[in-house]
């Protein structure tokens, strides 16, 4: 598609955006369904493209047919680097009908190999309004209108959003309360190095959440609760880092970088967004950061952390007590395993019995509101 239609396109589905703004609640009305369908194949550049024409296809066939059958598999099938849907996920509010265009990037072979999923790293080149939220940095397969994931759905992640927000925020919390000497391969990195490490991060984090004896989706009702989402994104983000460190097959530069990199946006970066109330990921850095103070990963001294020697080995221990209380799974009641898990989350968190809700560590409120970020 050449520049000029792509901007037609995208011109045209703004258009269309702009007429259904109010709509969110009529997404599975047959009416409204058939409605966008017209709108959509009267749209002069936008109704020659293959996925628009499979949406329409699909949204003449919505509710009594749910799944979008014809756009997941343009998409999986990787026909064309085109991305259009009509869209409906709470924590993705700017997104309803949205198109963009998207170049993947490179992989080590390796890792491609030994940590396969269905994760596609990709940078954005042209989209649609709402794929310029700031918070979109994904797109699930389930974040569709249909709310459907299958096994064979791409999982896309927007890597130019990744390096804008490690920019952002995560180099600044790195020179300002790190001791010297901490991530030294992250230090002046360019824009390419941040979109490598951040691929590789992408792909073995999609790659664990399928791993273990509670692996997502099966498990996923039981992980819905927010501290246990945030364990869970733990969970897997640190067998990342352990995979980085002890995989010999792994170049060992790249693999130390992506080591640098997990831990710095968990450990930095995650700890103070949702500052005052924390999200799930908020939580999950909280946990980390207490963990591994209590058992001498981490120090903080003179308001700067201070990464010791040990840290690999408190890493390997942390994942090692989610893994033990997981593998009761096979002879207790998944709800005994969750009600464990959150204990153990518990145990590190600040919890507010009468806020229902968890607290932050004061020492990243302070630093939040120092640096702006």
């Amino acid at each position: 598609m050449s520049h000029s239609t792509a901007s037609e396109v995208i011109d045209e589905v703004n258009q269309l955006r702009e007429k259904i703004k109010e709509s969110r609640a009529s997404f599975r009305d047959p009416d409204f369904l058939g409605r966008l369908a017209r709108q959509i194949a009267d749209s002069p550049a936008l109704s020659r493209q293959p996925i628009a024409q499979a949406l329409v296809d699909d949204l003449r066939k919505l509710p009594s047919e749910p799944r979008l059958s014809a756009v997941k598999a343009h998409i999986n099938e990787r026909r064309d680097n085109h991305l259009f849907s009509l869209f409906d996920a709470s924590y993705f509010p700017a997104l309803s009908l949205e198109y963009l265009t998207y170049e993947t990037l490179p992989t080590n072979p390796h890792l491609a190999a030994r940590y396969a999923s269905n994760t596609m790293p990709v940078t954005i080149a042209e989209c649609s309004e709402g794929f310029k939220s700031r918070v979109v940095v994904a797109l699930f397969p389930e974040n569709h209108v249909d709310g459907l994931q299958d096994g064979d759905d791409l999982i896309f992640y927007f890597i130019d959003k990744f390096v804008e927000r490690h920019n952002r925020i995560t180099r600044k919390m790195i020179d300002a309360v790190m001791a010297e000497g901490s991530f030294p391969l992250l230090r002046g990195i360019d824009d390419k190095t941040v979109e490598q490490a951040s691929s590789w991060w992408v792909r073995l984090h999609e790659y664990h959440h399928r791993q273990g004896d509670m692996p997502i989706p099966e498990f996923l009702p039981f992980k819905k609760l927010k501290p246990l989402a945030g364990l869970e994104e733990l969970r897997v983000d640190v067998s990342g880092m352990l995979a980085c460190m002890n995989d010999p097959d792994l170049p060992a530069t790249e693999a130390q970088l992506a080591y640098e990199y997990i831990l710095s946006e968990r450990l930095l970066r995650y700890s103070v967004e949702g500052i005052p109330r924390p999200n799930y990921d908020a939580v999950a850095s909280q946990l980390l950061f207490n963990y591994l103070s209590e058992h001498g990963g981490i120090e903080l001294d003179g308001g700067l952390i201070r990464l010791h020697p040990e840290l690999p080995a408190v890493l390997a221990d942390f994942l090692g007590e989610i893994e033990r209380i997981e593998s009761e799974i096979h002879v207790i009641p998944a709800e005994e395993v969750q009600q464990k898990l959150l204990a153990f989350t518990n145990r590190y968190t600040d919890y507010d019995p009468e806020a229902k809700d968890y607290r932050h560590i004061p020492f990243f409120g302070e630093i939040k509101a120092r640096l702006g970020v």
